[in-house]
């Protein structure tokens, strides 16, 4: 790969809290020099970087590949290309696939499948199952999952609380982060939207605040008796923002996150009921919003993560209230949540930037390098301005359930450089 040569680029840089304008030269994708200026190299290939956006690459904490088991929905090739189409240089698959990653010989083929695609860019890292073919009912072989994954979950609702206080307790010798979505069945019932007005308003059953409230409160209790690592994933309340923020004032060990699709939808845009804006958790109405976007300003909420979860035409081409819950978002969150968190004030650049790379891997006990010659990360370079539309043709994932199918919208990942 030749030299390449960045001529003033915005620079954004979690880890060391700077965002600037500045010149950088690359070889072979890692930085060789960064300053204001830089003397442009003979040999290098020079790209005008005004209007642009230089960083880290982003990390998903949670997303689901349809391979194996669903391969119409969605291939471990066309996962990775979506991904860092979007940005995405550091994956983190759950482990609900058919088979489930809940032994050591499906957690080899899956990573020797994914060793196989390489060239394609991203990392990708496994979150070993919690429970057997995610049943909740029977635990998994922990000491023999832990040396392939990076934590453990099955990304469903938090099992009973009986089976939870034995996870805690499995797990917390061996150091590394159990991830829990804070849903209780019971509660949520038959729902399929957050209750109150606009419940009312269209007409369909309500979820109560309480069913993701109760489970949170039951896992801190725990937590005070048993302090194992836990992060909170697609948390969507007003309520679950409070009981968060006073856990982790109390010295808690737990970490949290909300999905991109509920910083910039709630229940009022369920007006046309798009089966694509049904979700795992439900989105939140106006006030979870707002107290949403304020937890990730202030660092309550650690991450925003995208729960890229692709299905068919035909799973999703139906009533809202019969439609799997779950949307693709690799290609296209980072533009949507530049677009509105960016140019509304609501987050800075840097803010953002920190909730889609260092956020994510303070989560698993990982660290991000200072953006600095000789460091080794992976980097992109984001384009804010360039428009294009969401076709099946354009989008590289095999799935496209999105309300945003057949929209233009603004800003695209020009180019990633994958470590």
């Amino acid at each position: 790969m030749a030299l390449e040569f960045l001529q003033q680029v915005r620079i954004l840089d979690p880890i060391a809290n700077s965002d600037r304008i500045g010149d950088v030269l690359l070889d072979n994708g890692t930085i060789k020099a960064i300053g204001p200026t830089l003397p442009i190299h003979d040999s290098a290939i020079v790209f005008d970087g005004q209007g642009c956006v230089f960083g880290p690459g982003l990390t998903d904490l949670y997303s689901r590949s349809g391979e194996p088991g669903h391969e119409e929905r969605e291939t471990l090739e066309s996962f990775l290309e979506s991904a860092i189409s979007g940005g995405f240089t550091n994956l983190n698959l759950l482990p609900n696939t058919t088979p489930a990653l809940d032994n050591s010989g499906q957690l080899t083929w899956t990573r020797h499948r994914a060793n196989s695609l390489a060239a394609i860019g991203p990392k990708l890292q496994f979150w070993g199952a919690l429970t057997l073919n995610t049943s909740g009912q029977q635990l998994c072989e922990f000491r023999e999952l832990e040396p392939h994954v990076i934590g453990f979950s099955d990304g469903k609702p938090v099992p009973a609380v009986l089976m939870l206080r034995r996870l805690l307790d499995y797990l917390q010798p061996l150091g590394k982060p159990i991830m829990l979505w804070p849903c209780d069945g019971d509660l949520t019932s038959k729902g399929i939207i957050r209750d109150g007005v606009n419940a009312l308003k269209f007409g369909l059953p309500g979820i109560p605040s309480s069913a993701e409230a109760v489970p949170i409160a039951t896992i801190l209790e725990l937590l005070r008796e048993i302090p194992t690592p836990v992060h909170l994933m697609r948390i969507s309340t007003a309520r679950a923002v409070d009981l968060i923020a006073a856990a982790k004032s109390e010295g808690l060990p737990i970490t949290a996150s909300v999905t991109w699709q509920h910083l910039l939808y709630d229940t009022t845009d369920l007006q046309n009921y798009d089966p694509n804006l049904r979700l795992l958790s439900p989105l939140g109405n106006p006030i979870d919003r707002t107290a949403l976007m304020q937890a990730v300003k202030s660092g309550v909420i650690d991450a925003i993560a995208i729960d890229h979860s692709g299905y068919t035409y035909e799973e999703k081409t139906v009533a809202f209230g019969e439609t799997i819950p779950g949307a693709i978002g690799f290609e296209f969150a980072l533009s949507e949540l530049w677009n509105t968190l960016i140019k509304s004030g609501t987050l800075t650049a840097l803010e953002l930037w920190r909730s889609l790379s260092q956020g994510p891997m303070c989560c698993l006990n990982q660290t991000l390098p200072f953006i600095q010659p000789k460091n080794l990360q992976s980097l992109i370079l984001f384009n804010p301005n360039e428009c294009w539309t969401v076709t099946e043709k354009t989008l590289k994932s095999r799935s496209y359930n999105t309300h945003l199918f057949n929209q233009t919208i603004q800003g695209k990942v020009i180019k990633a450089w994958c470590q």
